[in-house]
């Protein structure tokens, strides 16, 4: 039983709607979703109906494009889009950031697959630029993240504030599971959990959205065998610490036509997680640049 993953599929792409329906099936292995699946409640669903189709075990956490309100879709916000998320997760079976850490004795086991939700709050910048002036220093590069238009924090007062709770939160659940169980975690996030794995350089101010300084220990903080995440739409395998990083996005269709062109299919970019490979003898190595798998 192998766990693989992938994130950023973004099924409101008719073309991604298209890839994800040649998801092939893998009866005894496990997948992880790293969140953006899309906007609406009617695109997780078509993620989760398919992806528990075909896996034994299913594994989600949010990313910001779940959180979206928009319109002609939603009028939910916040805290309550999220927990409308939750629940169509629980209706599929697939295990989620409010649910318990899950014991997986597959290959690369016994761990603890912990998907978890931390939002952001502007501190990946440099030290000279202050909280307040983060926004006009993006704004100075014509960056302005489509969240801050449509990704409401209520009932927090800002996504800052929002983000301080999910910290302290999953920071908590993640020690006492810890504690609890004394077995390695599988760290499943949306946002990269560290700022030196942010590497965007078209739009390098849209790091401000890209996760918390809060999150930058807790590979060493904790008993962590490997972090999944999404949102930079850059894939790659980095190794810190002997921990593992996998950044697994697919990503907008654009960002993957070459894989396309090559003649392979979404299943060609899911990345196997355990059993994975070992660590090199020095705990780090060279980022490992991913074009596919």
């Amino acid at each position: 039983m192998k766990l693989y993953a992938i994130a950023d599929i973004h099924l409101s792409y008719q073309s991604n709607r298209e890839a994800w329906a040649e998801l092939k099936e893998f009866p005894d292995d496990g997948l992880i979703i790293a969140g953006d699946i899309g906007e609406s409640a009617a695109q997780l669903e078509t993620a989760f109906e398919k992806a528990t189709s075909c896996f034994r075990h299913v594994f989600w956490c949010p990313g910001n494009h779940e959180l979206y309100t928009l319109g002609s879709v939603t009028d939910l916000k916040g805290e309550e889009k999220y927990n409308e998320c939750v629940e169509i997760a629980r209706k599929y079976g697939v295990h989620n950031p409010e649910d318990d850490f899950f014991r997986w004795e597959g290959e690369g086991g016994p761990v603890l697959i912990a998907p978890i939700f931390t939002l952001y709050d502007y501190s990946f910048r440099p030290d000279h630029v202050s909280r307040e002036n983060a926004l006009s220093w993006a704004e100075e590069e014509d960056i302005v993240a489509t969240d801050e238009a449509v990704l409401h924090p209520d009932p927090h007062p800002s996504r800052d504030a929002w983000c301080s709770h999910l910290v302290s939160k999953f920071s908590s659940k993640l020690a006492a599971a810890q504690e609890e169980h004394g077995i390695p975690l599988v760290i499943i996030n949306h946002w990269p959990l560290r700022e030196d794995l942010v590497y965007i350089p078209r739009i390098p101010r849209f790091s401000l959205w890209c996760g918390t300084k809060e999150t930058h220990e807790w590979h060493r903080r904790f008993n962590v065998k490997v972090v999944v995440s999404g949102h930079l739409h850059v894939r790659r395998t980095d190794w810190k610490d002997g921990v593992r990083f996998e950044e697994v996005s697919l990503g907008y269709p654009r960002q993957w036509k070459d894989v396309r062109d090559s003649g392979l299919d979404v299943n060609s970019l899911l990345r196997e997680i355990l059993p994975g490979p070992k660590p090199p003898p020095e705990g780090e190595s060279p980022t490992q640049w991913r074009r596919w798998g």
